[in-house]
C-alpha cells in the first residue's frame, strides 16, 4: 500500500494530504494562517513552518496514517507561484517572504522584461509584478545591506522542501520560470547576473518537478514521527499542482478551473508562442509543455448576484437552455485571456427573468472558453482531445451540460483537484510510477463526465457565433484575431 504526503502553503494556510496509490485520501489536515493587506506583500515563513509542521504532525498521528506508516514513500510541496525569500549562509530567511501579490516591484519588473527583451528576447519575457524575478531586483535595490548577505533567492515551495529534507539550493522547472530560468534551454540566461543586480550563486540549481532530492532529514522524522525513508522530492507551482490533480497531464488534454477567474492550462508537445502574452508556457516534467491564461471572467458574478437561490435557478436553467441571449458577465473593467481588452465591460440583454440571466451568463462563460481553445488550437497547431474541470462552476451540472455543448467536447470532473493532491501525485511520480503521466492514470479519479448532444451542440453552434460577432462591434476582438 503505497502511500505518498502532499503539501500546499498557500496565501492562507497550509494543507497536507496523505494519499494512496489508487488516489484515495487517507487524511488530511490544515491550518489557517491570517490574511491582512501586509500579508499580502510580505508574509513569515516561520509561519508557514509551524503550520505545515502542526499539520504533518496531525496528519502522521491520525489513526489512518498510523496504519499505513511505512507505506509513506516520498512527500512534495507545492506553494505560490512569484512568491521568493533570501536566504542566508545559515539558511535563514534575510526578510520575509515577499509574496506574488505584492505590487511594490512596478519599476524593477519594467526593468526586467526591457532587460529581457534586448538580451534574450526568447521564451518568457513578461516579467510583471507577480513574478519572483522582479521581487529580486526590488529587495536589493530596496534593502542594500540585507541583500549583501544573500546566499541563496528560494521560492516558496523550496523552503519548505529544504526544511524537511535539509537540503537547499535546489528548485523545479515551474518555480525558476518566473524567475528568469529559460525553461527551452535549462538554464540561467547570463543577462540575470550581468545586466542585472544579481549574482550568480544566488541562483538555485533547477531539475526536473518530481525529481528525488533527498530524504526526510534526521531531525524532521524523529519529530513527526515519519520513516527515515520518505523520500523528498522538488516540488511545483500551486496552478501546475492543480493541473496534474485535474488529470490534464499529457498532450492534447486541457483543464478549465472556473472559480473567481476562469485558468485554462493544458498540455502540449510544442512551446506556445503567443506574441501578445496571453498564454505563457510551464516546462512540463516530463519534458512537454504546459501553457496557460486566465481570464478575468469567471464565476464571481454568481456570488454576487445569485448565490442565495443556487439550487432553484440550476433547475430552471435546465428547462432555459439553450436561451439564444448573448452575455458577458465580465465584472471589472479589461480582459485580458483569451483576449485582451483594456476597455472590455460586462453587458446582458435588458429585461430578462432572474433565471434567464442566470442561464445567459452560464452561456456566455462557456462561450468564452470555446473561443479560449479555439485560440489555444491556432497558436499551438495542436487538437484539444479532453477538457478536465475544477473550480465552483464545476458543481453546477445544468453549467457542465451548457459548456460540453458549446465546446462539442466531452467534460470530466475530477474527485479532487486540489494543490495538494496534485503535489501528492508528483511524488509518487518518479518514485514509485515510471513517470508523472502513469502516476495520474492511476490516482487520478474521475466523479462525472458529461457529453455533448447533436441538437443542443446545433444551437449553441448558431449561439456562439452570434456571441463572436457581438464581442466584434464592441471591439473587444478582432477579425484576425478570430480562430
Amino acid at each position: 500500500m503505497a502511500c505518498f504526503i502532499g503539501i500546499d502553503i498557500g496565501t492562507q494556510g497550509a494543507r497536507v494530504v496523505l494519499v494512496n496509490k489508487q488516489g484515495t485520501i487517507l487524511g488530511q489536515e490544515e491550518q489557517i494562517f491570517p490574511l491582512s493587506d501586509e500579508s499580502r506583500e510580505e508574509q513569515s515563513p516561520a509561519e508557514w513552518w509551524e503550520a505545515c509542521y502542526n499539520s504533518l504532525l496531525r496528519l502522521v498521528s491520525s489513526d489512518g496514517a498510523k496504519q499505513v506508516l511505512n507505506d509513506i514513500v516520498a512527500l512534495s510541496v507545492t506553494s505560490t507561484s512569484g512568491t521568493v525569500i533570501p536566504l542566508d549562509a545559515d539558511h535563514k530567511p534575510l526578510h520575509n517572504a515577499i509574496m506574488y501579490s505584492d505590487k511594490r516591484s512596478v519599476t524593477q519588473a519594467k526593468l526586467c522584461t526591457n532587460t529581457a527583451l534586448k538580451y534574450h528576447n526568447q521564451g518568457y519575457t513578461a516579467f510583471n509584478i507577480s513574478s519572483g524575478l522582479a521581487k529580486m531586483v526590488w529587495f536589493g535595490d530596496t534593502y542594500p545591506d540585507k541583500a549583501k548577505n544573500i546566499a541563496k533567492w528560494v521560492h516558496a515551495a523550496d523552503y519548505i522542501t529544504g526544511l524537511l529534507s535539509d537540503v537547499w539550493g535546489v528548485t523545479d522547472y515551474t518555480n525558476a520560470f518566473k524567475s528568469g530560468y529559460d525553461v527551452s534551454e535549462y538554464y540561467w540566461p547570463e543577462y540575470l547576473y550581468t545586466k542585472l543586480p544579481l549574482k550568480k550563486e544566488w541562483l538555485p540549481e533547477v531539475v526536473s518537478s518530481g525529481t528525488v532530492i533527498g530524504t526526510v532529514s534526521k531531525k524532521t522524522a524523529r519529530a513527526l514521527g515519519l520513516p527515515l525513508t520518505v523520500k523528498v522530492t522538488v516540488g511545483l507551482t500551486d496552478g501546475c499542482a492543480s493541473q496534474i490533480a485535474s488529470g490534464a497531464i499529457s498532450p492534447g488534454q486541457w483543464n478549465t478551473t472556473i472559480g473567481t477567474t476562469m485558468v485554462i492550462k493544458g498540455v502540449t508537445r510544442k512551446e506556445v508562442a503567443d506574441p501578445l502574452g496571453r498564454l505563457y508556457s510551464h516546462r512540463h516534467p516530463a519534458g512537454y509543455w504546459m501553457p496557460g491564461g486566465a481570464s478575468n471572467t469567471g464565476a464571481d458574478w454568481v456570488s454576487n448576484n445569485f448565490a442565495a437561490k443556487l439550487t432553484q435557478l440550476n433547475q430552471e436553467a435546465k428547462d432555459l437552455i439553450p436561451t439564444g441571449y448573448i452575455s458577458y458577465p465580465l465584472r471589472q473593467e479589461g480582459e485580458r485571456f483569451p483576449f485582451i481588452a483594456a476597455k472590455a465591460r460586462g453587458f446582458e440583454p435588458e429585461g430578462l427573468t432572474e433565471a434567464e440571466r442566470y442561464t445567459a451568463n452560464m452561456e456566455g462563460v462557456a462561450y468564452l472558453e470555446r473561443y479560449a481553445y479555439e485560440l489555444i488550437e491556432q497558436l499551438s497547431g495542436e487538437q484539444v482531445t479532453a477538457v478536465y474541470t475544477a473550480g465552483g462552476a464545476s458543481n453546477s451540472d445544468v453549467w457542465l451540460i451548457i459548456r460540453s455543448n458549446v465546446l462539442n467536447k466531452p467534460i470530466y470532473k475530477m474527485k479532487d483537484v486540489s494543490g495538494a493532491v496534485g503535489a501528492a501525485i508528483l511524488a509518487s511520480s518518479k518514485t514509485f510510477f515510471s513517470d508523472i503521466v502513469q502516476a495520474v492514470k492511476q490516482m487520478v479519479l474521475v466523479e462525472k463526465e458529461v457529453h455533448p448532444t447533436d441538437s443542443l451542440t446545433k444551437n449553441y453552434e448558431n449561439n456562439y457565433q452570434r456571441f463572436l460577432e457581438m464581442m466584434r462591434i464592441k471591439g473587444f476582438i478582432k477579425e484576425e484575431a478570430d480562430a
